[in-house]
């Protein structure tokens, strides 16, 4: 796991950029805050509103992601106004917060921009019960949530845009599916239970801090599909506070909430949360785990006690979750899988059908769109996967096939970039044998996705032309994937 989170790889060093932006969006938010005179309790509203808009905001464009950046305020500001309006109203409170939940997940469907406003609402709720808002305080929140959302954007899109000199990313649309057939729909269903479940049994663990829990569920269930995904991630948080604690007795108890150390700390966590965020789940939720561990050493209530109890709420909403994944409308590993194999491998085919083209001279053919998007769906089929190669799996012949079918589209995700890398070249000809070899590899696709028999043929391909040879070298694997993909029904590659 250390490995993962130090020496993964950092094309364009995107992620050290993630990161040291959100401090100073953050930091700037937090300073504009108290230089407009708020509480304490604005200042961390406006600091988590500021991170929420750097950290949620995924659209695939610039302008997407600064509309989505505007949009955040007017979802989050009525929502606020419902916590804090039914701060003593339990009943009204706990089913308004439920219908958050089931709401933000919801709006899942529509993609980059309803997950951003979805994660906002629910964490506007959330930091309103973390704090006890209350009806009076409003309008300070108000001015802070809309400064710091102003501070976070002027950052990101102002002082530094990165993402202007990158080309946009292939955002893969989400799994399809009408009424209950859709992921989002069952999502939906099975959060606001597993919330439900959370938010009682949170409460008879601790009347004041049993927002933990529905707060664990939720994050348990974001950028997860399937039951296996979400009984991962429920897995990985659980150790991540676990660790997080442990350091925060360490490093937030001996700090006694002093104002300059806590605030270099905190830099520290946010740091962390950006950088580890898309490598490793565990380790976010360590720097996640220490920085409320500082926050509430400002607020003079930090002790033993108050972390072994975010250890039992945390406990208490991944129990959640895994009860409402496995007895709710569930998502099988298995279907999910095979929906994100079947899209990788239709991009194959029409990568190769691109390279095709242009290696016979079109001049508006262009693979690398394709090959982008080809990453992005071998990032899915993974994530979809991890369940299967978690060290903890007691199916090892399920594992093994897991792996294989993971390294074989790896092996054709390489050839794929090999040959588009030979076909960028203008000396690069096309002749009869392409031709032919291209031909097979897109009935070696559609076999696979069809049902058809998929066979290996050698003859009259030379490995010494380089085109040729990733041709090959992707025929193969496409059809040594075939076994791995079709076993016996009893014995699926992916049963849970």
């Amino acid at each position: 796991m250390l490995k993962r989170v130090f020496v993964a790889p950092d094309p364009g060093r995107t992620r050290l950029r993630f990161a040291t932006r959100a401090v100073l969006g953050i930091a700037l938010a937090i300073a504009v805050c108290g230089l407009a005179g708020h509480s304490l309790t604005g200042a961390v509203t406006g600091g988590l509103a500021a991170l929420l808009a750097l950290f949620t905001v995924t659209d695939a464009t610039v302008r997407g992601q600064a509309v989505t950046t505007a949009l955040l305020p007017a979802v989050g500001l009525p929502v606020l106004t419902a916590a804090a309006g039914l701060h003593d109203q339990p009943v009204a409170r706990d089913i308004t917060f439920l219908t958050v939940v089931g709401a933000g997940v919801y709006a899942r469907r529509w993609g980059p921009r309803g997950h951003s406003l979805g994660v906002f609402a629910f964490m506007t709720f959330f930091v309103a019960q973390f704090l006890h808002a209350t009806p009076d305080q409003l309008p300070e929140l108000y001015a802070a949530v809309l400064l710091s959302v102003l501070a976070a954007a002027a950052v990101r899109f102002g002082l530094w845009c990165y993402e202007r000199r990158l080309p946009p990313p292939a955002v893969p649309a989400s799994l399809g599916g009408t009424g209950l057939a859709r992921v989002t729909t069952r999502q939906a269903i099975q959060a606001t239970a597993g919330a439900g479940f959370a938010l009682v049994v949170g409460q008879l663990v601790s009347g004041q801090r049993w927002y933990w829990a529905v707060g664990a569920t939720w994050w348990i269930f974001v950028n997860t599909t399937s039951r296996g995904e979400t009984l991962v991630r429920g897995f990985r948080r659980l150790l991540g506070t676990v660790i997080g604690i442990a350091v925060g007795l360490l490093v937030a108890m001996p700090v006694h909430g002093d104002p300059a150390l806590t605030a270099v700390l905190a830099a520290v966590c946010v740091f962390g949360i950006f950088y580890t965020a898309a490598v490793s789940y565990t380790w976010m939720m360590l720097w996640v785990t220490l920085l409320a561990g500082l926050l509430y050493g400002l607020l003079g209530v930090l002790g033993p006690g108050l972390l072994a109890l975010r250890l039992a709420e945390t406990g208490v909403g991944a129990l959640g979750a895994a009860l409402a994944v496995i007895l709710l409308l569930p998502v099988t590993t298995h279907s999910v899988t095979d929906a994100w194999i079947q899209r990788a491998l239709r991009c194959v085919h029409a990568c190769t059908a691109e390279t095709a083209r242009r290696l016979a001279g079109a001049a508006d053919a262009d693979p690398v769109p394709r090959v982008a998007e080809l990453e992005q769906l071998l990032a899915r089929v993974r994530l979809s996967v991890a369940p299967l190669v978690h060290p903890l799996n007691p199916m090892l012949g399920r594992k093994r096939r897991a792996r294989q079918v993971l390294a074989l589209l790896d092996d054709c995700a390489r050839e794929i970039r090999g040959l588009v890398a030979v076909a960028a070249d203008p000396e690069a000809s096309h002749d009869a044998r392409l031709a032919a070899a291209c031909y097979r590899v897109q009935a070696a696709v559609e076999a696979l996705t069809d049902g058809g028999d998929v066979s290996l043929q050698t003859d009259g391909l030379s490995t010494t032309e380089p085109a040729l040879a990733h041709l090959h070298g992707l025929e193969r694997a496409l059809a040594e994937l075939a076994r791995p993909l079709r076993t016996p029904p009893g014995s699926p590659l992916v049963g849970a």
